[in-house]
């Protein structure tokens, strides 16, 4: 199967690097990347093929454009005349399958994907939607491609992909801020930097840890951790009071809001 990747950077290597752990071939591979030092590395680290921006592209399987969304507009019709049977995945944020199929010259054989940046060591979630004229083969390419980075969830609307992109893609920003914030209280605790970012990060880890592989809940591990009248009850009392779970939601909600904003935006004709 031959593969081209439409740029180079963070979320190409991610998925790039899972391929070649899974036993990819780098002689099947073809990274269009228009940093030379990016290119050089490519070939250095994974023996795949690279090429500057404007070359011909070879007769592919599969396409992954990872290009910025402000740039794909200008890619996209650039591709459109070589782009032969290819199936497309696009991973660019935004950019919707309509607007993306108009740019590529009214191609039907498209995947958009939203994944998110723990696909940066395998452990990332991506949510996927094919086009109408992509078929059962063409979303198993898709799914084969992603394991490489983590799991998939395959949505059937437009809409449910900015909620994925609300809850999972934005959602390792929302995790950060929550660990910020438990180092800091760390800190406001009395421990050195140190001692507070091990407290934070490995209470966050193992929770996590302890979460996926319980057959509980969330809700009721929630309840296990909290004694009546103890310490953890006040404190989940004072996160309540201060309606951090309603700001949370109302935190996805703008985010959501946002990636739909993003599509008409990025979808517009510039005489619009």
């Amino acid at each position: 199967m031959k593969l081209t990747f439409i740029g180079g950077g963070n979320m190409a290597i991610a998925i790039l690097g899972g391929l070649m752990q899974r036993g990819y071939r780098g002689q099947d591979v073809l990274v269009i990347e228009p940093d030379a030092d990016k290119r050089q590395q490519l070939q250095q680290d994974w023996q795949v093929n690279v090429a500057e921006p404007g070359t011909a592209i070879p007769a592919s399987d599969i396409i992954v454009l990872a290009v910025k969304p402000q740039q794909m507009r200008g890619v996209a019709e650039a591709l459109a005349p070589q782009i032969g049977s290819a199936l497309v995945i696009s991973i660019a944020a935004g950019i919707k399958l309509e607007t993306l199929g108009r740019w590529l010259g009214g191609h039907g054989r498209l995947v958009r994907v939203m994944p998110n940046t723990p696909a940066l060591v395998q452990a990332g979630i991506s949510g996927a939607l094919a086009s109408a004229g992509a078929t059962d083969a063409d979303r198993r390419q898709a799914e084969a491609i992603l394991a490489a980075i983590g799991d998939v969830v395959w949505v059937d609307k437009e809409s449910e992909l900015d909620g994925i992109t609300a809850i999972s893609g934005s959602g390792p920003a929302y995790v950060f801020y929550f660990i910020e914030a438990l180092q800091a209280a760390a800190r406001a605790q009395g421990f050195n930097q140190d001692t507070a970012r091990k407290l934070a990060y490995q209470t966050f880890a193992g929770a996590i840890k302890l979460a996926m592989n319980s057959s509980d809940d969330a809700e009721t591990l929630r309840h296990k951790v909290t004694s009546k009248g103890g310490t953890t009850e006040r404190a989940i009392n004072a996160l309540e009071t201060s309606q951090v779970r309603a700001t949370i939601i109302a935190a996805a909600s703008a985010a959501a809001a946002r990636s739909r904003e993003l599509g008409e935006e990025l979808g517009r004709d510039p005489q619009e």
